[in-house]
């Protein structure tokens, strides 16, 4: 049988004082898992506790675009095959919950108003995000998990770079360089989204053979030690891991951690 696990991560870049938000986050997805609940469910809870905590870079805590405005991105992507992204959204608290709800559409993808009107339709929170105005380049946050059954998943969110333009996506919602999940491993990248993306970090690292350490400190060696970059992952054969070349916080949760 299958070992569940939780690693979350928030963010590349952060240190040691946003610890708790992330600790608190994987306790709330380990509490689902341990109770035989779904790696689906764990991480989209452990990503909304991410989401609401105002120092993180994702939701409540979303980084203000160049013109004031605050414009979310978050993806979910499981291990039998669904996705579902949302990029560029406003007014959403808790995007993450928007993207999990394309999961099982036909369309997986939605951006900006569009995001936010197919959100109105099914009832999806509406409110204002006040944002952050802590200045940001590169963080994100992510959790990934496997339950009992062996169905693995992953979930990311982040609320941009201080000052970038309107319309701006970086790595966070995009399958392959920000996440990746197949039936053996699940990934989350978090850093420079632009420098993340050009790389299609998280499928390198996912068709790569070793550990999941060598995996991902493969992963780390596509970068200039300058450029901040993070990773968590986990693998079907019970592998969970953070690493970063900077500050990140993270934590994993299992029977044995």
């Amino acid at each position: 049988m299958p070992k569940p696990m939780i690693v979350c991560h928030g963010g590349a870049g952060h240190t040691a004082k946003d610890q708790p938000g992330v600790d608190i986050a994987a306790d709330t997805g380990w509490a689902i898992l341990s109770a035989g609940g779904s790696a689906l469910a764990a991480v989209l809870a452990a990503v909304e506790i991410m989401e609401d905590d105002p120092v993180l870079n994702a939701g409540t805590g979303g980084r203000k675009r160049s013109d004031g405005s605050i414009q979310l991105d978050a993806a979910v992507a499981t291990s039998d095959g669904r996705l579902g992204a949302i990029m560029a959204i406003e007014d959403t608290p808790n995007p993450i919950h928007v993207a999990a709800g394309l999961l099982n559409e036909k369309i997986h993808i939605l951006v900006g108003q569009g995001a936010r009107d197919w959100a109105d339709e099914r009832g999806y929170p509406k409110a204002t995000v006040i944002g952050s105005d802590s200045p940001s380049a590169n963080d994100t946050v992510g959790s990934v998990a496997i339950d009992s059954n062996g169905l693995m998943a992953v979930a990311t969110s982040t609320g941009g770079c201080s000052g970038r333009p309107r319309g701006r996506v970086g790595d966070t919602p995009l399958w392959g360089p920000g996440l990746w999940i197949d039936e053996n491993i699940a990934l989350a990248a978090t850093g420079i989204g632009e420098e993340i993306t050009i790389k299609m970090l998280c499928h390198r690292i996912a068709i790569q053979t070793g550990t999941l350490q060598e995996r991902l400190e493969y992963g780390l060696s596509l970068f200039d030690p300058s450029i901040e970059v993070g990773l968590i992952g986990l693998t079907a054969q019970g592998e969970g891991l953070g690493l970063a070349n900077t500050g990140m916080p993270w934590t994993i949760r299992s029977a044995d951690q």
